[in-house]
């Protein structure tokens, strides 16, 4: 499947665009333009952390020596973190970190195109294609030879689990974390959308059908008063730990669910708002999102969240991003990373970096 001939001379010029003109989005914004200094200064420190946590791992592979570092994901997060800041596969001075993430990737052990084998599952998988679908078509000719056989296979296991049978009817049309999975939730839901939407855009023949399923099913998760479950199933949950929980409402839910709105073309701007809302109403001032928001997943919570609110633009953006940045830039530490209990550095800082880059607008993904 050739898909991206095309689409890598388009990316290529929106990246060029971009970067001659060295305008981010927040520079137009008189309340968010005085921190682009010390945002700008925050992400290059945190991209040179992750190069260096990269190259100087003793396993030589292209993963990290960290906290969930081995996976696909990690991989990717980290090679999209450099993307979002304008750096190119294979250009000074980050274009090996970025190819080393590629790499790492297509040496996964499949024969289907199968990418969450890695510790990850489905997660794993589709950031992994998320990635591959982003760097496609900026790659030198050897690596897109190999990205053009793994990544439509990889978009075929998403469609494939997508379309297979579920034990509800609640459950059509989302995503869970093996691909023969008989149930759905919405944060896996939220990537694989991410990554079909991705590989649209760079022309891969992705079905109306598959994305419409989609949207349904993250309607279905919606609460009237802007709260996203988990589940689409109702008010409790059969848990993974074999007992039953109450659906988790978490700020990131709703963020998953506002951008997949958004980049999906559903405008309905009640709807919107009101998860707009949700989630600004869940911002603590001193705390960005506190446990509760966003159920100890802080870093999760901004990447979604950044971008469904970018993608709002305006005020939401602006009282969203001025607490963001206070946060972010007061936790960062001396070497660049950021560092979460039980989560390393390298995973929240490729995350943070890509919460902080959305107004670069480098990242096709991240284009209103």
């Amino acid at each position: 499947m050739h898909f991206n001939k095309l689409s890598a001379v388009i990316v290529a010029l929106i990246v060029l665009f971009v970067r001659s003109n060295h305008v981010t989005a927040d520079e137009e914004s008189p309340r968010l333009q005085p921190y682009r200094k010390n945002v700008d200064r925050a992400v290059d420190t945190a991209l040179l952390f992750l190069a260096r946590a990269q190259a100087e791992n003793p396993a030589g592979d292209g993963s990290f020596a960290d906290v969930h570092g081995q996976t696909n994901a990690v991989a990717a997060l980290s090679g999209m973190a450099f993307l979002s800041k304008g750096y190119r596969p294979g250009a000074a001075p980050y274009g090996d970190s970025i190819n080393r993430s590629i790499d790492y990737i297509l040496a996964t052990d499949t024969k289907n195109g199968y990418l969450g084998v890695r510790g990850g599952k489905m997660y794993e998988h589709s950031i992994a294609t998320l990635f591959l679908s982003e760097v496609s078509g900026m790659v030198d000719p050897a690596r897109q030879q190999r990205i053009d056989v793994v990544l439509p296979r990889a978009l075929k296991i998403i469609l494939e689990a997508q379309a297979f049978p579920k034990a509800e009817a609640a459950d059509s049309g989302g995503w869970r974390y093996e691909p023969d999975s008989k149930d759905s939730d919405m944060s896996v839901t939220g990537w694989c959308l991410m990554a079909l939407r991705s590989a649209r855009l760079n022309g891969a023949p992705v079905p109306n059908k598959a994305i419409d399923d989609a949207l349904s099913y993250v309607d279905r998760c919606r609460d009237p008063d802007g709260k996203v479950r988990y589940a689409a199933k109702g008010d409790w949950w059969y848990g993974r730990r074999g007992y039953w929980v109450r659906t988790p409402r978490t700020v990131q839910l709703s963020a998953a669910a506002l951008l997949c709105r958004k980049l999906s073309g559903r405008n309905e701007t009640d709807i919107n708002n009101t998860l707009s809302t949700n989630i600004l109403k869940s911002l603590h001032p001193n705390d960005f999102f506190t446990q509760e928001a966003s159920g100890g997943h802080v870093e999760y919570a901004a990447y979604y969240a950044s971008q469904a609110m970018f993608q709002m633009g305006g005020e939401p953006w602006e009282q969203f991003a001025e607490t963001m940045y206070r946060y972010l830039l007061s936790k960062q530490q001396i070497n660049g990373a950021w560092f979460l209990e039980g989560k390393g550095e390298a995973y929240p800082t490729a995350m943070f970096t890509l919460a902080l880059t959305v107004s670069y607008r480098q990242l096709p993904i991240y284009q209103r």
